[in-house]
């Protein structure tokens, strides 16, 4: 176990290392489309880019997190950052879309050390109440990337091809590794006890709680990231829009974020964290059955249409926003004496979910406006039933 503590990077650094992999996912959105045309393959195979990227990034997760307790925080992030830098090279040289698909594995593969390794030395430095709010504070400010993502890329993609969306992805490759090289230090105590990974699976198998936050950050990521993958189609392909106008409508999801962070770091100070997570995930129902309703009313290419439209996923991502936060602070609170190889084995689990959501969103793509409101209405309700039956800690 930890023998000693050194200073937390900074707030900055955090944003960063989990962001890039954020915006790795969405920046290329804006260009499913085109990507399909360019390679003569169907819509459901170039979203299925989104699955496999989250089917890299489990394994990933469990790879980089088991290894940040053997080499160390700092290599661990060092190498994982590199191997991602490989992977967006290989999407850039692509000539075919079964290539493609292997280098999103390989830049998700290398991306995930962002997520687990970041969320490790956050776990390990700070505690209880702060903790949370913390995560609530890095959530708001992540809001903003998968809004970049799509805005940088839809432009660009509409400037100068979807070749340089990924040769935007190797530059920022490169400026991440190098800002982590320079202000990344090790915060993994110097003396640790040997942790075998299946007495740390044994505990987790037989831990329900933790399955709970296992399918409901597994659930919200993966429907945030089917509406990633099903939305370029609806917006650019039903209403219209260029990849550059479907860029800005990022910004929908950034406020939607932001305001779902800030209001559960408001409620922390009335509430339970387990209370604001049942709030998010009804109110994500709530927006899920408003899309539904709305569509089946009556869905044309309207201008008010498209406005009611966002309106419905403005509330279901708010919800998700709530939710997501107090989550990932809670679900490995037990298993701080293990946290690298709980995290890698937790993170594993919960991003082959993302991977199965998304790419049950990819086979279920048939050009109808209905499908994804009611995908997103039946696993919200699932994400409801799930959450009010976390026990409550007392506030």
């Amino acid at each position: 176990m930890l023998t000693k503590k050194i200073s937390t990077p900074s707030i900055l650094l955090f944003i960063i290392l989990v962001g890039f992999p954020q915006i790795s996912e969405t920046i290329y959105t804006p260009s499913l489309p085109d990507i399909a045309d360019h390679f003569h393959v169907s819509q459901n195979l170039i979203q299925l880019t989104l699955s496999v990227y989250f089917l890299g990034f489990a394994l990933g997760v469990f790879c980089w997190g088991r290894l940040s307790d053997v080499i160390g925080r700092r290599p661990a992030l060092l190498w994982g950052i590199l191997v991602y830098g490989l992977g967006s090279l290989g999407c850039y040289l692509s000539g075919t879309a079964e290539w493609l698909l292997v280098c999103r594995f390989l830049q998700a593969f290398g991306a995930s050390t962002g997520s687990v390794v970041t969320q490790t030395i956050l776990r390990e430095s700070i505690d209880g109440a702060k903790r949370h709010a913390v995560f609530a504070q890095i959530s708001a400010a992540l809001a903003f990337t998968p809004a970049i993502g799509p805005l940088i890329g839809g432009w660009v993609d509409q400037a100068l091809g979807f070749r340089a969306v990924f040769l935007t992805l190797v530059i920022m490759g490169a400026a991440v590794f190098a800002y982590t090289f320079a202000a990344l230090p090790e915060t993994k105590g110097a003396v640790t006890t040997t942790i075998k990974i299946r007495s740390v699976f044994r505990r987790m198998i037989g831990d329900k709680k933790l399955w709970a936050f296992g399918f409901l950050i597994g659930a919200t990521n993966g429907l945030l990231f089917s509406y990633y993958a099903e939305s370029p189609f609806i917006f650019i392909e039903y209403f219209h829009l260029t990849p550059g106008e479907f860029g800005l409508f990022g910004i929908l999801v950034a406020l939607s974020s932001i305001l779902g962070a800030l209001l559960s770091k408001k409620l922390l100070t009335k509430c339970t964290a387990e209370k604001i997570i049942v709030t998010g995930t009804v109110l994500s129902a709530f927006g899920a059955a408003c899309m539904t309703a709305l569509i089946l009313y009556k869905a044309s290419p309207s201008a008010i249409f498209l406005i009611l439209l966002a309106t419905c996923i403005f509330i279901f991502l708010l919800g998700i926003g709530m939710a997501i936060p107090n989550c990932l602070s809670l679900a490995l609170v037990r298993y701080g004496d293990v946290l690298g190889t709980a995290g890698a084995i937790f993170g594993l689990g919960y991003y082959i979910l993302v991977s199965l959501i998304t790419s049950g969103m990819s086979y279920l793509h048939n050009d109808s406006l209905l499908t994804m409101p009611l995908y997103f209405l039946v696993l919200s309700l699932m994400m409801v039933f799930v959450s009010k039956r976390l026990p409550h800690s007392v506030k």
